[in-house]
C-alpha cells in the first residue's frame, strides 16, 4: 500500500472521475491533455493502472498529477480528498465553463488567489500589492497604470513554490519576470570551477562568501535597469538574507523610492513536506546536497523565519497558493 497521508481519501478520486463520467482510460487522456496545456513540468504519463492506482490508495499521487487532477476536475486538493483543508483554507473552488464570459468566474478565480497574499506585519499593506496586481492585470490591453511602478520581491526557501506564483503575478500583470536561477546560473557555475569548486555547489563558504554576492548583485544590477525605466518588475530568489536584513532592505527601498518605485517583499510560507517534494521532483543537480543530507539541510533553516521589514506573506503550505494559481490561470484561459 502506498505511504499513508494525513487527510488522504483515495475514494474521493474515483468519485469526482465517476461524477464527470469518465472512464479510466478518458481521465488518462483527458489529464494528459490539460497537463500538457497548462505546460506543467513532467506530463504525467496517466494510463489506466497509474490511476487506478491513485484511486485504490495504493500510490499517493506526486505533485505533477496533484495539479493536473485540480485542474482536469476545477477542485482543490481537499475536494479530491489529497489532505484535509488548512485552517482558512478555501476548500471548494467552483467555476463555470471557460466559454461562459458573461458571469464573472475569471474575475473571481483571479482574486481568490491574489487574495492569498497578506500581511505577514503590522506595517504591510497587502490590499495595495493586491489592488496594483488586479488592476494591471485588468489594464493590460487598455493602455497604462495610473500607479508608480512596483518593485516585487518573491522570496522564500527552496521548494516553497515562489518561482510559481511570481511567474502567475507576471502572468496577470504583464511585468516582466527577473529570476536568479536562469539569469545566473552560466555565471555562477564558470565561476565556481574557476575558483576550484563544484558547479552545482550552494551550500560551501566557497560560494557563499564569493559566488553569492556576485550572483545577487547580478539579480539587482538587472532589476535596477528596469525600474530605471519606469518598469514595474518581479523577482523572484530565495532572498533569505537580504529579506532579513533590514539595512539592506532600507537601503534598496530608498533607493527605489528616489525613482518613484514602491517595494513590496513578499515572502512565501511553505512546509517541509512539500518542499522537499518539491525538490526531488524538480531533480535540479544543485539540489543533490539537500536531499542527500536533508537532515542535515533542514537543521540550518528556520521555517518561522521571517522578513525583518513590513512584509507581505503567500501561504502556500501543501500547496495551496499554486493550486489558486492554476484554477486562475485556467479560468482566465492563460494556460
Amino acid at each position: 500500500m502506498g505511504k499513508q497521508r494525513a487527510g488522504w481519501r483515495p475514494d474521493r478520486l474515483r468519485e469526482q472521475r465517476e461524477a464527470h463520467g469518465l472512464t479510466l482510460e478518458k481521465a488518462g487522456e483527458r489529464l494528459r491533455a490539460v497537463a500538457e496545456q497548462a505546460k506543467l513540468k513532467g506530463i504525467p504519463a496517466a494510463n489506466p493502472q497509474t490511476l487506478w492506482q491513485h484511486e485504490q490508495g495504493e500510490v499517493f499521487p506526486g505533485p505533477h498529477y496533484r495539479r493536473a487532477y485540480c485542474l482536469l476536475y476545477r477542485a482543490t486538493e481537499p475536494d479530491l480528498g489529497f489532505r484535509t483543508a488548512l485552517p482558512g483554507e478555501e476548500s471548494s473552488f467552483k467555476l463555470t465553463p471557460l466559454d461562459d464570459h458573461l458571469n464573472g468566474s475569471h474575475v473571481l478565480a483571479v482574486e481568490r488567489a491574489i487574495h492569498r497574499i497578506a500581511p505577514g506585519s503590522d506595517e504591510a499593506d497587502h490590499f495595495d500589492l493586491q489592488q496594483r496586481i488586479i488592476d494591471a492585470w485588468k489594464r493590460r490591453h487598455t493602455g497604462g497604470d495610473p500607479h508608480r511602478p512596483v518593485l516585487i520581491l518573491v522570496g522564500g526557501f527552496a521548494g516553497s513554490g515562489k518561482t510559481e506564483l511570481a511567474r502567475f503575478f507576471v502572468q496577470l500583470t504583464g511585468w516582466p519576470l527577473l529570476d536568479k536561477d536562469p539569469l545566473t546560473r552560466p555565471l555562477v557555475e564558470r565561476l565556481l570551477i574557476a575558483l576550484g569548486g563544484d558547479a552545482n555547489d550552494r551550500h560551501t563558504d566557497l560560494y557563499r562568501e564569493q559566488v553569492r554576492p556576485v550572483e545577487y548583485d547580478c539579480l539587482m544590477q538587472s532589476a535596477m535597469a528596469n525600474i530605471k525605466c519606469g518598469i514595474s518588475t518581479v523577482l523572484t530568489a530565495p532572498f533569505i538574507a537580504e529579506m532579513t536584513d533590514p539595512t539592506w532592505m532600507q537601503r534598496l527601498t530608498n533607493r527605489a523610492g528616489s525613482m518613484g518605485v514602491d517595494v513590496f517583499p513578499v515572502w512565501v510560507r511553505c512546509d517541509e513536506e512539500s518542499m522537499r517534494e518539491y525538490i526531488g521532483f524538480r531533480s535540479a543537480a544543485r539540489d543533490a546536497w539537500k536531499l542527500q543530507r536533508w537532515d542535515e539541510y533542514m537543521a540550518t533553516i528556520d521555517l518561522d523565519l521571517r522578513p525583518a521589514v513590513p512584509h507581505l506573506v503567500v501561504d502556500n503550505r501543501l500547496g495551496t497558493a499554486v493550486t489558486l494559481a492554476d484554477q486562475a490561470r485556467q479560468a482566465m484561459g492563460a494556460m
